[in-house]
């Protein structure tokens, strides 16, 4: 009984330490924040993220009126393959031929996030860049390639364009609210944490 009422008090007192520095807390956490927000928007240079997407038809889908269960599931089985030929080295490279970029294939595929939705055969392939513009002509570059790759690769009678890359009018990144936020959390918890060891330790 003794031991639970001298933890108690414990807890307590560190309770009331918290909130006698909690203006403290508060000013480390708002400092900690405004450096994230400043950081963000002023350091990091935004990127921008364009996505085109495109439906693969399967050869002999043609000849059926419509799609079944086991159609499907083939066709998104086949889908995790198609990811591999968009990022392979033979399309990275002709891309960065046709566009003549200044990146290595390497360096493209670091741009680039393919996607795919379950139990569908849509792939969305996104291409990021600090241009939006430049995200765009990779994305819809990198779609026409890699589809004449697929159709000569894997036995699909035509790959169909669902949607064409855009340019993006906002960015991507860097997220600024959600970086302030953890800023403002990080500085917080942190000075928090400081209070109570140095509350354990007195």
């Amino acid at each position: 009984m003794k031991e639970q009422n001298t933890l108690e008090i414990d807890v307590l007192q560190l309770f009331r330490a918290l909130w006698k520095r909690k203006l403290v807390i508060l000013l480390v956490a708002i400092i900690t924040s405004s450096v994230a927000f400043a950081y963000s928007t002023f350091v990091i240079k935004p990127e921008f993220t364009s996505t085109t997407r495109i439906y693969v038809v399967n050869r002999n889908q043609g000849e059926k009126s419509g799609l079944t269960n086991q159609d499907l599931q083939a066709g998104s089985s086949l889908v995790k393959d198609y990811r591999e030929i968009i990022l392979s080295q033979d399309v990275l490279e002709e891309v960065v031929s046709d566009l003549k970029l200044d990146l290595t294939p390497k360096d493209l595929a670091n741009k680039i996030k393919v996607t795919v939705p379950v139990d569908t055969r849509i792939v969305s392939v996104s291409v990021s860049d600090r241009v939006p513009e430049e995200a765009s002509r990779i994305a819809n570059s990198l779609r026409e390639v890699a589809a004449q790759k697929i159709i000569s690769i894997t036995r699909v009678s035509d790959v169909t364009t669902l949607e064409e890359a855009r340019p993006a009018i906002s960015p991507s990144s860097p997220n600024i609210k959600r970086n302030t936020l953890i800023g403002f959390l990080a500085g917080g918890i942190g000075t928090s944490v400081i209070v109570l060891l140095l509350e354990l330790l007195d």
